[in-house]
């Protein structure tokens, strides 16, 4: 499905329209990791946004996305304490995000699809990383934006998402469920959970058993060496599936078809 508006306008300034876009969306989208994962939780409405360090207000001209932190050299205007660069990057990577699914797949409903899915999985692994949450507006908010995309497609489209979606949750639920009877302990968080329905209603019944997998292989990969150090260490276990759901959407087909020629299934 094609944007009739804009389709007839050169790829680059569609591009560069999809880019500025997601610099706003990646604005917004550090108000929400930072508030989505406080304790306890705050709105991304009110109040205005304001310095992390001091609580000032900030100014319009303070809440240019990347460029009022360039300008100010990384700081607050007034404090003078610095202000992480993580705004800004997030910010860039969103950019880069909305502006790389447009010059891949034009000004289509598959375009603006992958934008939001990875920005979802951008906001998730950010606030998991950093609070050892994944907000409920990420998961089951995306889960409600990634069934309606599939809707607008078409009608098959949308049944291969809520079995997705479906496969998803009860996958993640099971290893939970597992994991309480075996361990004794959770062995996965209802936040985990939630995502997987989410990134099920993208990604089909297909991708959810991709992600699980690649995202379990990270985080092997990368955490059992930690956790030999630090045992006590928590495993924000959303960050790898996030990676996971992102190179399923990438790199998906091209997986399960070769899976699927090598096993003869």
């Amino acid at each position: 499905m094609r944007c009739c508006v804009i389709e007839d306008l050169p790829m680059g300034v569609v591009v560069g329209l999809a880019a500025l876009l997601g610099l706003v969306l990646g604005s917004f989208l550090n108000v929400c990791i930072s508030r989505w994962g406080a304790e306890p939780k705050q709105s991304v409405v009110r109040p205005r946004s304001r310095c992390p360090r001091c609580g000032a207000a900030l100014h319009a001209r303070d809440n240019i996305p990347v460029v009022s932190w360039l300008l100010l050299r990384g700081k607050c205007r007034s404090c003078g304490l610095p202000i992480s660069p993580m705004y800004p990057l997030i910010e860039l990577a969103i950019a880069v995000i909305w502006g790389g699914m447009a010059w891949c797949y034009g000004p289509t409903l598959l375009a603006v699809t992958g934008a939001v899915f990875f920005t979802i999985l951008l906001g998730i692994a950010m606030t998991d990383l950093r609070s050892y949450i994944i907000p409920d507006e990420f998961t089951l908010g995306g889960l409600v934006i990634g069934l309606a995309l599939a809707a607008m497609k078409s009608g098959d489209a949308l049944v291969h998402s809520v079995i997705g979606a479906v496969a998803g949750f009860v996958l993640l639920w099971l290893v939970a469920w597992l994991g309480l009877r075996i361990f004794k302990k959770e062995a996965m968080g209802g936040g985990d959970i939630k995502m997987m329905a989410m990134v099920g209603a993208f990604v089909g019944w297909h991708g959810v058993l991709l992600t699980i997998f690649l995202g379990a292989l990270l985080g092997t990969i990368i955490f059992v060496p930690i956790n030999l150090l630090n045992r006590d260490k928590l495993v924000p276990f959303g960050i790898f599936l996030a990676v996971g759901a992102a190179a399923t959407w990438l790199f998906g087909t091209p997986i399960i078809d070769w899976y699927r020629a090598y096993t003869g299934l």
